[in-house]
């Protein structure tokens, strides 16, 4: 009770009556939680992805529904308790069969409950601190030195149906967001123009 109470002034503009249910049935909806304090945070995290899952397990749900959660190792830390932990634990692990996929990114692999990392069939992984490179055990020794060391838009993937990892550069810089900012040339125009067209 005393937790209850010492969340009600985070949390107070957040649970209204009377309102309408979102609508998150559209291709894309974002939900922006940055300006709400940590308790809050979890607690709109928890609110919709307890809605997408009720969803999926009652079969009301047409379609896969993909989950994008920034900063996972927050909601779901390694070390001590979260109050949604148990459940991101088990979307990470019986979501792709009722057609939930979770994608998490973090900065710190090591901050992530193991029970969701070991679940993961996809992994993608960029430049990395050394410190970190001890997670990343589905990497060769040689290539978790490489991942220290790869530039700005270089991934390495790792997933099951090839049996070696993967690495992979993005075609433009990451702050390009017109073909123009990219141009160097006259014939780069026409590379963009091939390379989207067999997209």
């Amino acid at each position: 009770m005393r937790r209850l109470w010492k969340a009600t002034p985070r949390l107070r503009r957040l649970i209204r009556a009377g309102l309408t249910e979102v609508d998150l049935s559209s291709q894309v909806s974002v939900v922006d939680v940055h300006a709400l304090h940590a308790d809050a945070q979890r607690f709109v995290v928890a609110a919709v992805l307890d809605h997408v899952w009720s969803q999926h397990e009652n079969s009301t749900a047409a379609g896969k529904t993909i989950v994008v959660l920034d900063e996972l190792n927050k909601y779901a830390p390694r070390q001590g308790g979260s109050p949604i932990k148990h459940l991101l634990v088990d979307v990470a692990a019986r979501g792709r069969s009722l057609g939930v996929i979770l994608i998490g990114a973090q900065q710190n692999p090591s901050g992530v409950d193991r029970d969701i990392t070991n679940n993961a069939s996809l992994e993608v992984v960029g430049q990395i601190k050394m410190s970190e490179a001890a997670e990343l055990g589905f990497l060769p020794p040689a290539m978790r030195a490489r991942a220290q060391i790869v530039p700005p838009g270089t991934m390495i993937t790792s997933q099951p149906l090839l049996p070696a990892p993967v690495p992979v550069r993005f075609p433009y810089p990451p702050y390009a967001t017109r073909v123009a900012e990219v141009l160097d040339s006259a014939s780069d125009e026409g590379d963009a123009e091939e390379i989207l067209g067999r997209l």
